[in-house]
């Protein structure tokens, strides 16, 4: 029991911390040794803080904001640094499942193990991700992480410069015997105002069920004390002795401090009144949100066939609120073995069908060939057939016209009368030609 109030004592003072030892920060490479700048160190100190005090950090997606907040003599916290973030993936949501590219939203815990200071994007800690409330939830990922270099496929991604400083806060803080840090991490500041645009979003259930451990902190200005039950995150909650928070089991009957209670019921009708305000208002347009598990689903078969090195469109697909898919047109590869790999396979499999293509269009045209060969000779067939046919019949009429005998004198009108028999032996064997060109299809 004693255990359970001192914890409970965090919400209304300072947060207690123990020994830590500082054998598992000899390790880290010369850029994770870096000291916070003075002009930092000067404002610490003039808030009541100390180097090695305690520390948490808080994040917003559509503000692109990662605030580092220290711990004062008074226990209470301040806010000490604000850091545009340079890239987080995804839309406004949590994440649901392995590859859907989402940052994660919720509260997190770093420890000092999870601190990397060798890591390929110059300094990085693991967030902690996924935690009780995502495992009991179903919810699947690894190794996401608030790391530098600029470049995130579902982490918070800074520049080298500001990570070197938000590694030296929680570095400095485990040295000072902090055991472990919460991470907060938002789709947007939880103001009225913001409630209000997303109100009808299909995470604003879970948006509101975060925005208790906001308000907590707001509150309180101390780190909430987080649990989970019933697949859901209860904030500053004291179970009975005995008892403790199941994941996906149903909630012990809980307590609260007083205080608390009255400081949040005054907090939240003040909410309400500003909410009800907002809802009426004229707010800027909602940004775009991951449309749930079905959405989280498509994008994560599109990072599959991408890490196999299959051609994508350039970004991953969007679901649209009528259920119709958006994807851009420009489509591309990864540039890894697998890209490469998988574009050799392309090439060759194009190669073989180019070939094939190739060789069926020989045999059409051979094919076409010897059809034409064959027409042209049936056509040389009939035309010699005609042409026998139309002789013979010439030779008849010859042979049937009268025997002309032999004068001395012809009359002047012999010649035109040979001529015009002539002409009409040859009318004779034009139309039997055309007869029988018509007979044979000529």
């Amino acid at each position: 029991m004693f255990t359970k109030l001192a914890r409970t004592a965090l919400v209304i003072a300072a947060i207690g911390v123990a020994g830590c030892n500082d054998s598992s920060m000899k390790d880290f490479a010369p850029h994770a040794n870096k000291p916070l700048p003075d002009k930092i160190l000067a404002s610490m100190k003039a808030k009541g803080m100390t180097r090695t005090s305690p520390v948490m950090a808080r994040i917003f997606k559509e503000e692109g904001k990662l605030e580092i907040w220290k711990a004062k003599t008074n226990g209470r916290y301040d806010l000490v640094a604000s850091y545009d973030i340079c890239k987080w993936s995804g839309k406004l949501g949590p994440k649901y499942t392995e590859g859907d590219r989402q940052a994660p939203e919720g509260f997190y815990t770093v420890r000092p193990a999870q601190m990397n200071p060798r890591s390929s994007y110059h300094l990085a800690f693991n967030i902690g991700y996924p935690n009780a409330y995502d495992r009991a939830n179903g919810r699947t990922g690894s190794h996401l992480m608030v790391h530098g270099a600029c470049s995130s496929s579902g982490c918070y991604s800074m520049t080298d410069a500001q990570i070197e400083q938000i590694y030296a806060f929680g570095r400095d803080a485990f040295q000072g015997g902090q055991t472990e840090f919460q991470i907060q991490a938002f789709p947007f500041r939880m103001t009225a105002a913001n409630m209000a645009r997303y109100r009808k979003d299909p995470n604003y259930e879970f948006w509101k069920m975060l925005k208790v451990g906001y308000d907590n902190f707001e509150i309180t200005k101390v780190p909430p004390k987080v649990d989970v039950c019933e697949k859901r995150y209860v904030f500053n909650q004291v179970a009975p002795d005995g008892e403790t928070f199941d994941p996906t089991g149903a909630c012990p009957a809980t307590t609260q401090p007083d205080s608390l209670k009255s400081a949040f019921n005054a907090y939240q009708s003040t909410y309400e009144a500003a909410f009800n305000g907002a809802v009426k208002a004229s707010v800027p347009a909602p940004k775009p949100t991951i449309g749930g598990i079905k959405e989280a689903s498509i994008v994560s078969e599109w990072s599959k066939r991408r890490a196999r090195g299959e051609r994508v469109p350039i970004e991953p697909p969007s679901l649209n609120t009528d259920g119709s898919l958006t994807a851009t047109a420009r489509m591309g590869r990864i540039d890894s073995p697998a890209g490469r790999k998988m574009a050799a396979l392309d090439a060759e499999k194009a190669a073989k069908q180019k070939a094939e293509e190739q060789r069926l269009a020989a045999i059409e045209a051979a094919k076409a060939e010897k059809a034409a060969a064959r027409a042209q000779a049936v056509a040389e067939k009939q035309t010699a057939r005609i042409n026998s046919l139309a002789e013979e019949e010439e030779a008849r009429a010859a042979a049937e016209a009268p025997v002309a005998t032999a004068t001395i004198a012809s009359s002047p009108d012999a010649a035109p009368a040979t001529a015009q028999a002539a002409n009409a032996g040859e009318s004779r064997t034009t139309r039997l030609k055309k007869k029988l060109l018509g007979m044979f299809g000529g």
